[in-house]
């Protein structure tokens, strides 16, 4: 699903994102709710970036990466650690790229996140290369998602990984 989002762009940068697990649900400006096996999923575009709440018999899951005012935590190149029953695992790295390939590149993940049932793609007005991107699945027991956030201003792409499983308890025998 393609939006436009009902927002003024402000000209933020991809150094001024942040990270967070465990918030509670932030005003959104689009919502896709989705049903993946036995999880619950909600993908969320805010004003500055992405929110995500997983829900499944393991218990709940939010991460959150956008421009938090006040946010101590920058966006980190990895995180790996574990929620209650999840192994949770994040992975974030910053492209820049110049004008055209820019332009070239942001058009070709509109298109796939567009038209995919479990993506969601949001586009800031004053720049059509402005936008926020996500696009979810799931393999092989495990809840994933991939986000894109650009900042034509800057040239610059921040993508995203995400993936959470339950973990799977061994009892002695």
């Amino acid at each position: 699903m393609l939006t436009t989002l009902n927002t003024s762009y402000t000209d933020t940068r991809a150094a001024d994102l942040a990270w967070a697990l465990g918030q509670e649900p932030l005003p959104a400006l689009a919502v896709l709710d989705l049903e993946l096996a036995d999880a619950r999923l909600q993908l969320r575009l805010l004003g500055a970036s992405h929110q995500v709440l997983l829900e499944e018999a393991g218990g709940r899951c939010s991460e959150t990466v956008a421009c938090i005012p006040g946010s101590s935590t920058p966006l980190p190149l990895g995180v790996s650690k574990r929620l209650g029953e999840y192994e949770y695992e994040f992975a974030a790295r910053v492209e820049t790229l110049g004008p055209g390939s820019f332009a070239g590149r942001a058009q070709e993940l509109l298109a796939l996140v567009a038209d995919h049932p479990n993506g969601l793609a949001g586009t800031f007005p004053g720049s059509p290369h402005a936008f926020t991107a996500m696009l979810a699945h799931r393999h092989e027991g495990q809840v994933r998602w991939r986000t894109w956030h650009a900042y034509p201003q800057e040239g610059q792409l921040v993508a995203t990984r995400t993936s959470v499983a339950v973990r799977m308890h061994t009892g002695a025998r």
